[in-house]
């Protein structure tokens, strides 16, 4: 498996980590990836994707460890990208668009104009057919991807920066500032509300009902999204974190971290001892402003993500997922060519031509 962090010097950082030999995370590639900070990045089973403050997103073959190609439809910075297992990613932006790709042609298939202002976080239900987005106009908006429309707006009295599905997809949740509203699906309103002392950066459910957060302080807090209740808390770093991530191996809760003080940090959560804070597995310094986490786990690995990426694993079944098929305009094209931002169609062959001369220049760095 391979832990990716982007930061804000612009950079993709890649280490091999390998449970069976002490988990140690071993450099394995630094790439320049952007021209901007990094705001995003997402995984499936043979693709990172990463978005940045320079409005592009950018493809990355894991299995290669080459540069794939770039997304060049947003004109704002890239502020999401979620999966939906192998052959869907949805994006949102600045410019308020959400944009659903097919990831086997890499060509936008719907762009929908979800906010009036920003887009600044979306979450796809477990099941594919629904996604929840939250923006700079102070709504919750619910979108059916079966159909590609607006099912449902919410009016928030803030702006919302995060929003994120349970595992099971029967509660949701929105971050504004430093509360967390938890919501059930079921009645659409709000079943509790955790706050905390400082802005919220990232949530992540270890499981259906246990909620991981971090913000602008150096600890994680676990709470337990029905009671509302603290179950732990522990000093993960010296600055703020940034981002958290965690999966499932060999029995093993795992939890990752990553901080403004460049570290990232692995972590072993037992569940039925939750009120006792985590033993760190590993740690790894990248001497970068880390602004963004993800895990990209092999597709012969055993390794099973936690609950909270169902709608991103590699058992999602494909020939079952229902996201629209509709068909848009070709977005992609190479990054030579920005000024035909979104307007140059550029095929799959015909990116293969023009890549072979580049190979040289998009291979991913290693850091051996």
């Amino acid at each position: 498996m391979e832990l990716v962090g982007g930061c804000y010097e612009q950079i993709l950082f890649g280490f091999a980590v390998r449970p069976a030999e002490n988990w140690m995370p071993i450099p394995d590639f630094t790439h320049h990836a952007h021209t901007a900070s990094l705001s995003a990045v997402a995984v499936n089973n043979r693709f990172v994707v990463t978005g940045s403050r320079d409005e592009t997103i950018q493809i990355y073959d894991m299995k290669k460890k080459i540069e794939h190609g770039a997304l060049l439809h947003h004109n704002g910075t890239i502020t999401c990208l979620e999966f939906y297992g192998n052959a869907h990613l949805l994006s949102g932006a600045e410019d308020g668009l959400i944009c659903i790709w097919d990831t086997k042609r890499w060509e936008c298939l719907k762009s929908i104009k979800a906010h009036k202002g920003h887009v600044t976080s979306l979450s796809i239900h477990p099941s594919g057919k629904l996604a929840l987005s939250v923006g700079t106009d102070k709504t919750l908006r619910t979108w059916n991807l079966v159909e590609g429309r607006s099912a449902f707006i919410k009016n928030l009295k803030q702006n919302a920066h995060i929003v994120k599905w349970s595992p099971s997809g029967e509660k949701y949740v929105v971050v504004v500032t430093n509360k967390v509203d938890v919501y059930k699906l079921e009645t659409a309103s709000v079943s509790g509300a955790i706050t905390t002392e400082k802005r919220i950066s990232s949530v992540r459910f270890i499981t259906d009902s246990v909620l991981a957060i971090a913000g602008d302080d150096e600890v994680i807090r676990l709470y337990d999204c029905d009671s509302q209740k603290c179950l732990c808390e522990f000093k993960a770093h010296e600055n703020r974190i940034k981002d958290i991530y965690s999966f499932e191996k060999e029995g093993l809760q795992v939890i990752i971290t990553a901080s403004s003080d460049g570290y990232i940090k692995l972590w072993n959560l037992e569940l039925d001892k939750i009120q006792d804070s985590p033993s760190l597995l590993c740690e790894v310094n990248t001497k970068a402003r880390l602004t963004c986490l993800a895990v990209w786990l092999d597709r012969t690995s055993e390794t099973k993500e936690n609950p909270d990426n169902a709608a991103t694993s590699s058992y999602v079944n494909e020939d079952e997922q229902p996201l629209i098929t509709r068909k848009k305009k070709v977005c992609w094209t190479d990054d030579s060519d920005k000024s035909a931002k979104g307007d140059r169609q550029v095929t799959p062959k015909k990116r293969k031509s023009e890549g072979a001369q580049q190979k040289k220049k998009t291979k991913l760095q290693s850091s051996k």
